[in-house]
Parts: structure tokens; sequence; C-alpha cells
């Protein structure tokens, strides 16, 4: 073969086989693994954190959610909400049990697909406690029908990624016996050793790049991932002291709105604050759309209560009921069954009621203490009557000085009563019948209690 042909059949290949290799020897795309820390105590602002970076990770290709655990618990709430996250994550979960994962922590664990776990690390003792009673005494362990549902839920979770649920079921109930493993009268907690053993725990690794590298993911690329601002309004407005401020200010600024005309500051204030506490719980999962479309509900019919029906009636108070309804349910993270079964229904009443005795004393404050302000001025008679006015509430002058039959204009919507304004001087009237809009021109007809009954001027 001459020189050219050889040259020319050494670039055909060139040119036909470039494309080939360039793809067979191009990297493969790298994994990317989401580090959520889960450290402290497991609150309900996590619950939206897990389940916005497994929404995240679902847009790259063989990507992992890496849960780095360091906890001694928190809500249990917050800690099914996590768990129903991760068993129906598309993605890989991982947990890296950092040295511990206790109560709550031990149930997101077994919710991930594996575990990694650091020496002298912990996991269990997930028994469910009350915060003590009014006698003072400390924490105890909760009711049966609580410790029921707890053992249900860690039993299944384990059993759900082909662990031991029996193991899952001694970390909560001191009642359940292994041969071998923990006797009865003992709540279980697994040390590195015997989670491996045991295969709770999949590997032992000292740090997270050795974690890594065990599960096969030394090459990927880690990022962390941590709570944005919304999510950290949500941790703070779901903190049981901080919503149940929010409930009082929002509730009183709308009572406060039932005893003036109109609309002004502290009903503006009182839906900020009740507008805070249901966007935070939004965000915790807490409160839905059916919880907002309740609360929305409830404004409106207090706003057609104040501003188009007189008085205040069945209206208002079917507003206000909803609006506590909404409220309620806006405390619960759970359906009402499993809040019923764990108690929360009950933490849920305490709060709403402790909200709701604030607000009543803070109104009856507001009245007894406050009668010169210029929002109670506005509902509390400041002037003294004597004996010699014959205890009358109003001039008797006004009525001797416009005679009846004197015009005027009224400067605000008679209903039927109002002001109007006759010779430069604002003066109470009532209509004679029927409504008459603001600006229109009226004729005193008679004087009624120092009110001026008007009828249009035509």
């Amino acid at each position: 073969m001459s020189t050219k042909a050889l040259t020319i059949l050494t670039l055909f290949i060139i040119i036909t086989w470039s494309p080939i290799l360039a793809i067979n020897t191009q990297d493969a795309p790298t994994t990317k693994v989401f580090r959520i820390p889960i450290e402290g105590t497991i609150d309900l602002g996590l619950a939206p954190l897990v389940a916005r970076v497994v929404k995240e990770s679902q847009q790259f290709e063989n990507a992992a959610v890496l849960l780095d655990i360091d906890t001694f618990g928190g809500r249990v709430d917050a800690a099914v909400l996590i768990r129903d996250t991760l068993i129906d994550a598309p993605v890989r979960t991982i947990a890296f049990i950092h040295p511990r994962a206790i109560s709550a922590g031990a149930l997101i664990s077994l919710a991930c697909e594996e575990i990694v776990i650091s020496p002298g690390g912990s996991i269990g003792a997930a028994t469910p406690i009350s915060g003590g009673n009014n006698q003072g005494e400390g924490p105890t362990a909760v009711d049966e029908k609580f410790m029921s549902y707890m053992r249900t839920e860690m039993r299944t979770t384990a059993e759900t990624r082909g662990r031991r649920g029996d193991i899952a079921e001694a970390m909560v109930d001191r009642e359940v016996e292994i041969e071998g493993v923990i006797e009865q009268g003992k709540v279980l907690t697994l040390s590195t050793i015997e989670a491996i053993e045991l295969k709770i725990a999949d590997h032992e690794a000292t740090n997270l790049e050795e974690a890594l590298a065990v599960l096969g993911l030394a090459d990927s690329q880690l990022e962390e991932r941590t709570t944005n601002w919304a999510e950290r309004i949500a941790r703070a407005v779901s903190e049981p002291t901080v919503s149940s401020l929010l409930m009082s200010l929002g509730f009183l600024g709308i009572m406060i709105e039932l005893y003036q005309p109109g609309w002004g500051i502290p009903g503006t204030l009182g839906l900020l604050s009740l507008g805070t506490f249901f966007f935070g719980h939004h965000v915790a999962q807490l409160a839905g759309m059916e919880e907002l479309l309740l609360f929305a509900l409830g404004i409106l019919l207090v706003m057609i209560e104040l501003i188009i029906i007189p008085g205040f009636g069945i209206v208002g108070i079917g507003g206000i009921s909803l609006m506590l309804v909404s409220s309620f349910l806006s405390l619960l993270a759970l359906d009402l069954q499993i809040s019923w079964e764990l108690g929360l229904i009950n933490d849920a009443l305490v709060q709403l009621s402790t909200s709701v005795l604030i607000t009543t004393i803070g109104c009856l404050l507001m009245l007894r203490l406050l009668p010169a302000t210029g929002v109670t001025r506005r509902f509390v008679l400041a002037k003294s009557l004597s004996f010699e006015e014959g205890f009358s509430s109003h001039d008797r002058n006004e009525q001797e000085n416009i005679p009846s039959g004197t015009t005027g204009e009224t400067i605000t919507d008679l209903r039927p009563a109002g002001k109007i304004l006759v010779a430069n001087r604002k003066i109470d009237a009532v209509s004679e019948g029927p409504f008459i809009q603001s600006g229109t021109s009226v004729k005193i007809v008679d004087w009624r209690s120092g009110n001026a009954v008007v009828r249009i001027n035509s």
C-alpha cells in the first residue's frame, strides 16, 4: 500500500472513531451527595428542610441524601414527618450516625436505606416520654396507646428497610425481651459494635470522608444543605411559646376592632401576627390549604360583621369560631387519629386555650386600665354627669341653638346614625328612616336624645 493511501486510511479511522472513543472515555457524571445536618433537638423546622432536599436531589441522576445525625431526639410528630419523606424518597438515603441517634433520631435513622455509624456511637432509647406533671414530677413514660403506636412505627420502619423489627420495638418498649440482646424491663440502646452485629447499621466509619468511601461515594460531589430563611422562621414560629404569643396578639388585635367602628392599627397588627403564625406553620407542614381557607373565611365573616352589619351577632361569632378551629388544626402536624393517639390534641387544646385566656385578660386590662388612650376613648364614656344637667349625656344648648328646619350636609353615612356638618359644627344625627350617604344635603326635622333627626333635603 502506498504512503498516500495509508495516510488517507489513517485519517479516515481517526475521523470515524474519534467521537466514539471520546464518548467511551468521557468521565461518568459525578454523583451528588446532599448532606443535611440533624443536630440538637429535632423540631418541626427540620421536616420541610428534608422534604426540600429530597425533592431537589431528584433532579440529578444517582443522587443521594445523607443525614449527618447527632441528636438526643425531639418532637415525635417532626420525626414521623421526616420518616415518611425518607421512606417515600425515590433517591438513595443514608444515615451517618456521628455519634448518636437517640429517641426520634433512631426513627429517622431506621427510615434510611443505609446506616453508617461512627466508633463509640449509639442508636436507640426511643421510649416516648411526657414532660412531667403538675405535681412537679419529672419526665415519665406515656400511656399504652402512645407506646403501641411508637412500637408499631419503629417496627414497620425497620422492616421496610430489611432490618429486624423486634430490635426496633425493643428500643421503644421495655417489656420487649430478645434473648441474647436485651432482657425485659430495659430499653434497648445499641453501641456501634452491637448495631453492626445485629445488622441495624451497615458500615462503620470514623468521619464523613470515610463514610462516603465505604459507601462507594468517595469521588462524589458533596453539597451542604441547611435551613433557608423561611424554614428558620418556621422553626421559630412553631415553637409553642412563640406560636401562643402570635395567636394571642392576633386575637387581641381583632377583639379591639370589635369595640370600635371601622378598621385600624390594632386589627392590622393582629392580622400580621396571625399571618406570621400561619406562614410559619404552613412552611413547617402544619397548616395546609384547608386551614388557610378556614381562617380566611373567618376573617371575611368578621370583616362583614364590622363593616356591613351593625352590632355583633352570629356572623361575627361564626367568623371567630372558624379562626379558632383553623388555628387549632394548624397546631397539629399529623392527622387527627394519629394526633389523638400521640396525645398531641391535648397539647394543642392547652396551647389554644392559653392564647384565648391571654387575649381575654388583655382585653379586660385594656378596658379597665387604659380608659384615656386614643383607642379606648372612642368607646368609653368620659364625660361626668351632674344632677343639675339632668344626667344628660348631650349638650342641651346644641338643640336650642340649632332649630328644626336648619339644613346641613352628612359627613358620614347615616346607618341610621352618623354625623352631619351644620354651620361649621359637627353634630350627631340620625336618619328619619332610610340610609343616607355621606355628602348628602339634609334638613333637621326634630331632636331626639341630643341627636338631630334628619331627612334628605329635597
